[in-house]
Formats: C-alpha cells, sequence, structure tokens
C-alpha cells in the first residue's frame, strides 16, 4: 500500500512539473506570436460592435507588475517572483498538500509568474496584449489569466476547506449546552 502512495505522490508531482512547463510553452508562445506579428504599441482589433471594440490584441511591454506598479523596479520584481516560484515548487513537490484543488491553483499560480519570470529575465519587461477595452481593463497575457484563475481557485479552495471544518466540528457536538438556570444538576 506504501508504494501506490509514493508512486502516486509521485506521479502527482510529475504531472504538476508537467502543467506548469505546459503553461509556461503556451505563454511564451502566445508572446513570440505576439511579437513577431505585431509591432509595439499597434493593436488589432477581434471583437467589435459597431464602433466599440470589445476584445483586442494590443502589443505594450510592461516595466512593472500587476497593473504596471512597482514600474521600473526590474530586479525588485524579479527577485520577488523568482523567490515565490522556488517557494511554490518546493511546496507542490513537498507532498504536503492534500487538497487537489489547491494543488491545481498553486500550479496555476507558479506556471502563470514562471512565465512573465522569463520575460524579466530575458527582457525586462513582460510581454502584454490581451485588451478589453470594453471594460477600460488593463492589458495582459497568458501568464496573468494562470495567476488570477490560480488565486481565485486558492481562496475559493479555502473558503470550501474553512467551511468543511466547521460542518465536521459542529457534527461533533452531540452534548446539547443547557443552560445553567435550567440544568437539574444542583
Amino acid at each position: 500500500m506504501k508504494m501506490f502512495i509514493r508512486r502516486d505522490r509521485i506521479q502527482t508531482r510529475l504531472v504538476t512539473l508537467l502543467v506548469i512547463i505546459i503553461l509556461v510553452g503556451i505563454d511564451r508562445l502566445t508572446k513570440l506570436l505576439i511579437a513577431v506579428n505585431m509591432e509595439l504599441n499597434s493593436t488589432i482589433s477581434l471583437i467589435k460592435f459597431g464602433d466599440t471594440e470589445v476584445l483586442n490584441f494590443t502589443h505594450v511591454h510592461n516595466t512593472g507588475g500587476a497593473f504596471s506598479i512597482l514600474r521600473g523596479q526590474w530586479l525588485f520584481l524579479t527577485l520577488m517572483s523568482g523567490l515565490l516560484i522556488v517557494g511554490l515548487l518546493f511546496f507542490l513537490m513537498s507532498g504536503r498538500l492534500k487538497s487537489k484543488l489547491m494543488i491545481i491553483a498553486l500550479t496555476l499560480v507558479a506556471g502563470g509568474g514562471a512565465g512573465n519570470l522569463v520575460d524579466r529575465v530575458f527582457y525586462r519587461y513582460v510581454v502584454d496584449f490581451i485588451d478589453f477595452r470594453i471594460i477600460k481593463f488593463a492589458i495582459f497575457n497568458f501568464a496573468d489569466i494562470c495567476v488570477v484563475t490560480g488565486v481565485f481557485i486558492a481562496v475559493f479552495a479555502t473558503i470550501r476547506e474553512e467551511i468543511g471544518n466547521k460542518k465536521n466540528k459542529n457534527v461533533g457536538d452531540d452534548d446539547p449546552v443547557v443552560p445553567f438556570e435550567q440544568s437539574d444538576d444542583l
């Protein structure tokens, strides 16, 4: 039985690493396609209703973090994201996580973070291109989608686990609580 559990854990770790590599590969491919086929700061309209642009590809270079915060802080962003990704990888490979949902969440965060880290290390900026103009949102990329989706799943998994823990705690409370005034034990 222990061999089966160990083999299963090893398989989970290998699949996790493979998924991270695939996510980084997809991110690199999409950014390469944009960089090769679009001039910097140019836009291609993908979805349009009349004169209203909904979804565009706009090729930009982001020298900051999410929403361009810490713009120009290349070294800080590179070191912090690198440390975070290494920490996530150690945690994912440790086998401590039992929740499959949390493994998926952290895998998405690690894969997306690694995709953007590659840009920061080699170019000192991140290539962004997905542009939802109808809601005037920041321009982002595939890696950002992975990170945000992973964070949402992690929050959902944490809330779900907390609700489950509270239900399990309440199930064990078989003894009714009797107020002092109504007790016959005097």
